[in-house]
């Protein structure tokens, strides 16, 4: 089965060998080898990989500290020599747990595990408020929140964050807003390279900014023939 995936882990001999593995018994593409969780960042920003080989002992960030920063939908296998992380690894979406020193045996036992994960798993739909669910969960710390998405007032891109805004609060997400744009239907609507926005939380336009609660908003003149299509649609 054709995957892609990296290594994460500081230890050059354990990196060596899974590479090993990984050429011996499959047909992955193994796309980076990281050494410590700064380079993974850096890499994961530009790139896509179906999964994620990543160990849990490491200097700067733990693998554990890492995953929180990492998007949600990131599917992991951990690697560690240490067995007390196993259930704490499943807060997160960890197809398995590899103790080192990692065998042969027990790497195409894991294989067994990831090639039938991704081959029963459905694409993803863009997510609606018309859709079955209104809903959808948000990695915060080491817990998954659930957001509704009629309280979501709009998603502010940073430099390598999306801030989501509820009625309630703010949370962090390590994503882009490229790909958080694209798994949104309406009422969500890009108004800005910096923000999408939901059009029923909309109090008021007036020239080229629109206000959302008490918050005012850029509507830049990209986005804008887009944005006031829909707007025309709900004019009396």
């Amino acid at each position: 089965m054709n995957l892609s995936c990296i290594i994460i882990d500081d230890e050059p001999d354990a990196v060596d060998l899974l590479e090993l593995l990984i050429k011996q018994s499959t047909e992955w593409e193994l796309k980076a080898k990281c050494y410590d969780a700064l380079e993974a960042l850096a890499f994961l920003k530009k790139n896509h990989v179906d999964f994620i080989f990543l160990d849990i002992n490491m200097p700067q960030l733990t693998g554990m500290e890492l995953a929180t920063l990492l998007p949600p939908q990131t599917k992991i296998v951990f690697t560690t020599a240490y067995s007390e992380y196993a259930v704490e690894s499943y807060t997160f979406q960890t197809i398995d747990y590899l103790l080192k020193p990692i065998t042969l045996k027990r790497f195409l036992s894991s294989v067994q595990k990831i090639e039938p994960y991704f081959s029963r798993r459905e694409p993803e739909r863009p997510i609606s408020a018309e859709a079955d669910k209104d809903y959808f969960f948000v990695k915060s710390g080491k817990a998954f929140r659930k957001i509704s998405l009629k309280d979501i007032l709009y998603f502010e891109g940073e430099k390598d964050y999306v801030r989501l805004v509820t009625l309630q609060e703010q949370l962090l997400i390590y994503r882009r807003l490229k790909d958080i744009e694209q798994q949104l239907l309406q009422p969500f609507i890009r108004v800005h390279n910096s923000y999408i926005i939901n059009t029923e939380q909309l109090v008021k336009i007036e020239d080229n900014h629109i206000f959302i609660g008490e918050k005012r908003l850029p509507v830049s003149e990209k986005f804008r023939s887009g944005f006031m299509e829909i707007i025309d649609k709900k004019k009396f």
